[in-house]
């Protein structure tokens, strides 16, 4: 037998190749439905709830996004069946199957807990980050400097949107990390509109702004209260940018505020792609571990309301024109508890539908009006645990237990790629950030998340958000007294939300908290200005 004639034979037993990584291992939505109060717009003025805060996956992935249970708040404009909402030249005006209105991606408030692509220093557990979209997609605004981890550098001080409230606590570019492994404790939070400027009329062509500023209202175990809003301007200035004056009056600074439900958007995930012997394709995607409890629950998402203005707006706004100062607890009297539902989820990897993941868990509302997932009796994961390989078959995927997978495709012990630190998110060194400027610093804190954040106390009105307006000195000065007000007399230990119905809170790094130098104890906030790895 001469060589060339080995040459088939060596092929038939040839290994097959490793496992290669590539995208698209998982999309779809594990979504609630949320009842609506009788009168929408009468409770469109805040909506919150307590969400599930735990380590779905095993450590810091490359190439990840998933966002645990949160929601979304548009602005009410229900009353407009036919004309765009989204100007031409805007990002979301090119996804043609949003009209003919567009009215779900002309603004919109967003953000929650969760894992996203563009996050620099991942640790493990998830993040909480603020986010919201005042200009049909145009860009994004996910904190008091940047956006929402597109981008290492600042927003443009004209896009800045969103005025860092507390005195006590850092808000980084990278998100909120937590204390430890948070193991299913629930962060409350909830958007509030609260008045703290007049509504400002329309003049000629020049959109009119009104009086709402949607605040950040954080409940943790160590942190409670408000923690930064988005001044309204940011919400009304799309008409004059575009020169539309149909928008004037139409966005979250005026309209009230609509939120049908919420879930877990799961975006980006990868898979790992491997061939059997026999020919026949399997993928991998990373473990996802769910808190479940001895029944097999895994309770996400609890005490959905929404907020009338008497929860806290009427007594905001009193308190303003020189009245007491309310407590900051949200009045019983103006909230909505919704009664939840939910719906059956659906996913796809590479575009082709998932079968088998409805056989090991189901979404599920349980009796105590909590929301979450349930799992099934011999389905293709661990209690707890969503799928995690599958069979390629012709038109769709479908769901394998793991002893299922041919051990040859090598993707029983394959691993996923892991990130590393990322580039510095920066400052400008002019324009807003540097005039007026800080009064003191710079200061350092060292985060559990491996990043070290640099930070300077400013003045509340001279904060970067606040320099592109050319606001008369007493309008600044009326906001500065007032915020000075609030600094006094609400504390970081007082509830603001009702307390959660079942379970305990989240505990936010505690190198998050921080004290106000000195003189400057109250009137004062700690902006970020750089975000990097520490040493």
């Amino acid at each position: 037998m001469n060589a060339l004639s080995l040459v088939p034979l060596v092929l038939a037993f040839a290994p097959p190749e490793p496992p290669t990584q590539v995208d698209r291992g998982l999309h779809g939505y594990i979504s609630y439905d949320a009842s609506h109060p009788p009168d929408v717009a009468e409770y469109g003025l805040g909506m919150g709830f307590y969400s599930a805060a735990w380590s779905l996956i095993d450590g810091p992935l490359a190439d990840f996004q998933i966002g645990l249970a949160s929601g979304w708040i548009l602005p009410d404009n229900r009353d407009n069946t036919d004309r765009p909402l989204a100007p031409e030249g805007t990002l979301a005006r090119q996804w043609k199957e949003r009209g003919p209105t567009w009215d779900s991606v002309f603004q919109t408030i967003e953000g929650g807990l969760g894992y996203w692509r563009g996050n620099r220093f991942r640790y493990g557990p998830p993040k909480f980050s603020m986010n919201a979209t005042p200009q049909c997609y145009d860009y994004e605004v996910g904190s008091p400097g940047w956006s929402f981890f597109y981008d290492t550098e600042a927003l443009p001080d004209h896009r800045l949107g969103i005025a860092q409230l507390s005195n006590r606590l850092l808000i980084p570019p990278d998100a909120l990390p937590f204390a430890e492994e948070p193991k299913g404790r629930f962060l409350g939070y909830t958007y509030m509109a609260l008045p703290f400027t007049d509504p400002v009329p329309g003049s000629g062509e020049r959109a009119p702004t009104g009086d709402q500023a949607w605040t950040c209202f954080l409940a943790t175990a160590n942190f409670k209260g408000p923690i930064a809003y988005y001044i309204p301007e940011t919400w009304s200035k799309i008409g004059d940018v575009f020169a539309y004056p149909f928008l004037h009056g139409r966005g979250l600074d005026s309209r009230a505020g609509l939120m049908g439900g919420g879930a877990m958007e799961i975006n980006t995930v990868p898979q790992l792609v491997g061939t059997a012997r026999d020919g026949k394709r399997y993928s991998k995607i990373p473990r996802f571990s769910f808190p479940v409890d001895r029944n097999g629950r895994a309770v996400l998402v609890q005490d959905v309301t929404y907020y009338s203005r008497k929860a806290l707006y009427d007594a905001f706004l009193a308190w303003r024109g020189g009245g007491d100062a309310p407590s900051g607890r949200f009045d019983p009297a103006g909230a909505f508890v919704a009664k939840l539902s939910t719906r059956t989820p659906g996913f796809d990897q590479d575009g082709l539908p998932i079968e088998g993941v409805s056989t090991t868990f189901d979404t599920q509302v349980f009796d105590d009006n909590t929301w979450g997932l349930v799992w099934k009796a011999g389905g293709h994961a661990p209690r707890g645990e969503f799928p995690q390989y599958f069979r390629h078959e012709d038109g769709k995927r479908v769901a394998v237990a793991e002893k299922d997978v041919p051990k040859e495709t090598g993707l029983r012990t394959a691993t996923f790629r892991v990130t590393t630190p990322g580039e510095p998110f920066t400052s400008p060194s002019a324009g807003a950030w540097t005039t007026p400027g800080a009064k003191a610093g710079p200061f350092r804190a060292r985060l559990v998340d491996g990043s070290l954040v640099t930070y300077s106390w400013y003045r509340f009105v001279d904060q970067p958000s606040f320099q592109q307006y050319q606001w008369s000195n007493d309008k600044k000065e009326a906001l500065q007294s007032f915020v000075e007000r609030i600094h006094r007399a609400w504390p970081i230990d007082r509830d603001y939300m009702a307390p959660p119905t079942s379970g305990k809170l989240v505990t936010l790094d505690p190198a998050l908290i921080v004290t106000p130098p000195r003189g400057l104890e109250v009137g004062y906030v700690p902006i970020v200005t750089r975000q990097e790895k520490a040493p």
